[in-house]
């Protein structure tokens, strides 16, 4: 049985539990978010919004079990769902507007355009490749290879058994290393 504080209602104790939920994993949160946005703001962002999902969802998690597992996956989704609706709408920049620091890193990557072009090319394959691949696999490989999460903490959190998880994560591999094959022979990567 919870403790409950005199005068506070359930709503307020389910708040509070959040809260310190929250709080206990906020680094790891955020840690994910900031590896899979590779910006600083756009995981400011993502995570903002996965906790809004999460908080919003709180009544159906069950307390006792693993929620950072349960995190995790709320911020993977929110972000997959973020990057395709990106993709939907292209990002439109007026010059006038970017600061002055923009502008001169702007300047910067023109004297050396290849390398401007390389550093995110990487990412944007990889995320495009992640975006092709059925769901069911994507979540495996993402919580297991983005969030560092064991295989016990993956089948808890997806709710299949641990086979069912290193089948999923193979298969996953896979299926993006036959995605990114053709990219990476271009790129004289392999």
């Amino acid at each position: 049985m919870a403790l409950r504080f005199i005068g506070s209602s359930p709503e307020e104790e389910r708040r509070a539990q959040f809260e310190r939920l929250v709080r206990e994993h906020e680094r790891e949160i955020f840690n994910a978010a900031l590896r899979m946005a590779s910006d600083y703001a756009d995981a400011e962002d993502v995570a903002q919004e996965a906790l809004m999902k999460a908080y919003a969802a709180f009544d159906r998690f069950e307390l006792g079990t693993n929620f950072r597992a349960w995190i995790l996956r709320i911020l993977t989704n929110t972000y997959i769902n973020e990057f395709r609706r990106r993709r939907r709408t292209p990002e439109m920049t007026d010059w006038d507007s970017l600061p002055r620091e923009e502008l001169s890193k702007v300047a910067e990557d023109e004297d050396n355009p290849e390398l401007a072009v390389l550093e995110g090319a990487l990412d944007a394959e990889v995320e495009e490749a992640l975006s092709e691949i059925p769901e069911v696999f994507r979540e495996a490989v993402l919580l297991c290879d983005m969030h560092g999460m064991a295989y016990h903490e993956i089948a808890a959190a997806l709710g299949i058994p641990i086979g069912t998880v290193r089948s999923r994560i193979a298969r996953g591999r896979a299926l993006l290393q036959d995605r990114l094959r053709e990219y990476a022979l271009a790129q004289g990567l392999i």
